[in-house]
Order: C-alpha cells, then sequence, then structure tokens
C-alpha cells in the first residue's frame, strides 16, 4: 500500500532533482514508491484484463520510466516528479483507448480515452461520431459520467471538413483532436489504504463507455 512514504521521496526529488541525490535514495524509490505502486497496477490489472483481453497483463510493461526525456523540453531536470501508468490495448503507447494513472506527491490523477491521435486515427473517430453522434452525447452527458469527470476533455481544431460542418452544428465535440476524461483527488487519505483501489476503479468503470465507443471506430 502507498504511505506516507511516498510522498516524502517525491517531496524531496522535486528539491533534488539530480542524478546524485536519486541513485542515493534509489533504494527508498524502489522500496516505497515503485513497489507500491506496481502492486496497486497489478491490483487494477486484474479487473481491466477481465473487461479487455487485450490489454496486457504486465504491471512492469504498463509503467512509464520515471527518466525524463529532456530532448524537447526546457527543463533539463533528469526525473518525473509523479508515477504514471497506461492501460490500453496492445500496451501503454498504443494509439486504441485506455486507462491511465499518475500519482505525485499530493494528488491522484485518474483518466482514460484518447490523448494522442495521429491524423488517421482521428479521421476515424471523427467518422465515427458523424454517424453515431447521439451515442456519444448519451456517454458524455451520463450522470456517473458528470459526476466522476465533468466533462470530456481534448483540444480542439480550429477547422474542420467541410462534409463534417453538418454534424458539428449538432455535436461540437466532433471538433476535439482528443477524447479524454481525467479526475485529480487528494493522495493523503488514501494512504495504507486498500481503498485506493477501490476508489480508482470506480473512476475507471466511469471511462469504460466512453473507451468502448472510441474502440468501435477503430472495430
Amino acid at each position: 500500500m502507498i504511505t506516507k512514504e511516498y510522498t516524502l521521496f517525491f517531496e524531496e526529488l522535486a528539491q533534488n532533482n539530480h542524478k546524485e541525490w536519486f541513485h542515493a535514495n534509489k533504494k527508498r524509490y524502489e522500496e516505497k514508491v515503485k513497489l507500491p505502486f506496481l502492486c496497486l497496477m497489478h491490483g487494477l490489472l486484474q479487473e481491466l484484463t477481465s473487461w479487455d483481453g487485450r490489454i496486457p497483463a504486465d504491471a512492469k510493461n504498463a509503467l512509464f520510466r520515471i527518466n525524463k526525456d529532456g530532448r524537447f523540453s526546457k527543463d533539463k531536470t533528469p526525473y518525473h516528479t509523479v508515477l504514471k501508468a497506461g492501460f490500453s490495448p496492445h500496451g501503454k503507447k498504443s494509439m486504441l483507448p485506455g486507462y491511465y494513472l499518475g500519482i505525485d506527491a499530493t494528488t491522484i490523477h485518474v483518466g482514460g480515452g484518447l490523448f494522442t491521435l495521429r491524423p488517421p486515427e482521428l479521421h476515424l473517430v471523427r467518422e465515427h461520431i458523424s454517424k453515431n453522434a447521439s451515442a456519444l452525447e448519451d456517454v458524455v452527458n451520463d450522470l456517473t459520467f458528470i459526476q466522476n469527470f465533468g466533462r470530456l476533455k481534448g483540444e480542439k481544431s480550429k477547422r474542420l471538413d467541410k462534409d463534417l460542418l453538418p454534424v458539428a452544428e449538432k455535436i461540437a465535440l466532433i471538433y476535439n483532436k482528443q477524447f479524454y476524461a481525467m479526475a485529480e483527488f487528494p493522495l493523503e487519505p488514501f494512504y495504507n489504504s486498500e481503498e485506493l483501489l477501490d476508489e480508482i476503479l470506480l473512476h475507471f468503470k466511469a471511462i469504460r463507455p466512453l473507451n468502448r465507443y472510441l474502440n468501435e471506430a477503430f472495430d
């Protein structure tokens, strides 16, 4: 289970984000941060793989590295101050809809849907929306979805193919370039608590209809 040691590690890393400090505290990271996060992921995957057998069951493969890729960033600190995991069909870097978990020093981030879409995949999703607009509205207007996430999120295009403009008059979400939901809640109440797994799964269950709808675009 995740404890206050998880928070303390990331708070200290934020103040000492360099290789010397991390290497000196690597045992803390492995035992107090990475191991409990992986245990949580294992519990989540037992449920997620029953929903979609294409999601790999290996927790380590779903975990994103704590090391940053700073080649294209102005921030050259070498480590993320959050652990992140992606649960998608065929792996965390899949172009298919999935589920996301991130936990930093103070906050749990739970989400899902489509975060990154290349033009061919975006075209498929928009074509699907054009033919099934009311079904998407049912998903994002569902009370459980709204209670957990508020609204569907994502960057929007300024322009749209002319043949999709009549659809846009009915459902503006077709302008989206991303289609995802995200919720945040504090970590502290879940120290040493088995209820954290259930809370995350409740959010994932609320995302499941969105992922089911988006997956239909790729069938």
